[in-house]
């Protein structure tokens, strides 16, 4: 599958369910045979533009990047302090003439937006305010990997509705996994972003539940998900989010209304005995460093669907 025109992935309803499906098929063979596709990337280069400091998506890229025999340059807020050093326009069309792709990791998702519009290659959102495609993806593929299966799958996502919860209501839409969100009052995801993915729930029959009790989300779950109730930027916040998520974390009863074998996720970083009490992140049913694993094995195979040339 070859793409021949310029194309950018910035968040997951980009993508149709076959391209979904294209995508975990790749990863499955990427992860399977590293060496096979080693060459794939060859004399490509691929700019990551990182606003916020992170662990899993520089390294997981960086590392991916080379494993596929292309280049990768970092570029933090120390070399480009975008929209305020130089304009977002600026920044895509200069990078445009040296490098192959651009990886954005931004606080607002207006500065994806803008250089996905300027730049003349493809650009990947590795983070925004409003959404984190990759980390979806890679959570959808990691169900997969554990069920066989995602479509009918139930997922339970307790916390905040960010950026995270976001991606996750399209993708699970799209690939028909049902999503019960429990966030507080006040913290529930944007309705215009349900409303747009129900679009896709119609399609593929799946259900999307939004409540304020953790006990309803969390009841028959497949899979229980949490995040962080303080998210990076949001610090002067954190004893207000505090107070008004207490009785939302996962703990051993909330856990035990979920399916007998149940799995746990978090897309990291964790605060354990906040979000989450230690004995279910350190437990049986925690899956989540396969997760992490994945955010490699996926955002491998979105560079090649974007910039590569499999047959």
């Amino acid at each position: 599958m070859t793409q021949k025109t310029k194309r950018d992935f910035i968040n997951v309803q980009n993508l149709t369910k076959e391209e979904i499906q294209y995508l975990f098929d790749l990863t499955v063979k990427l992860k399977k045979n590293r060496d096979q596709y080693a060459q794939v990337l060859k004399g490509k280069s691929v700019a990551l533009i990182f606003q916020k400091p992170s662990n899993r998506t520089r390294v997981s890229f960086e590392v991916g990047i080379w494993q596929l025999g292309g280049n990768c340059i970092y570029l933090g807020p120390e070399e480009i302090n975008l929209g305020k050093r130089e304009s977002a326009a600026d920044v895509a069309k200069t990078l445009s003439r040296y490098v192959d792709a651009i990886v954005a990791r931004t606080f607002t998702h207006q500065d994806v937006i803008d250089l996905a519009k300027e730049a003349s290659v493809p650009v990947i959102n590795g983070l925004s305010d409003l959404s984190h495609p990759c980390q979806a993806l890679a959570d959808l593929f990691t169900i997969n990997e554990k069920l066989n299966e995602a479509k009918g799958v139930t997922l339970a996502y307790v916390g905040d509705g960010n950026n995270v919860c976001n991606s996750l209501i399209f993708g699970c839409a799209i690939s028909g996994v049902n999503i019960k969100i429990a966030t507080p009052k006040g913290y529930e995801p944007n309705t215009a972003f349900i409303k747009s993915a129900q679009r896709f729930s119609d399609m593929s029959g799946a259900a999307i539940t939004v409540t304020n009790k953790p006990q309803e989300a969390v009841e028959n779950a497949d899979v229980i998900y949490a995040d962080t109730w303080v998210s990076m930027g949001q610090e002067a916040e954190s004893k207000k989010r505090f107070k008004d998520f207490k009785g939302f974390q996962i703990d051993s009863k909330l856990a035990s209304r979920a399916k007998k074998n149940y799995f746990f996720m978090h897309c990291l970083p964790a605060h354990r005995e906040q979000e989450v009490t230690a004995d279910i992140i350190d437990g049986p049913h925690s899956i989540i460093f396969d997760q992490a694993e994945n955010r490699m094995h996926i955002q491998k195979a979105i560079l090649v669907f974007l910039l590569g040339d499999m047959k």
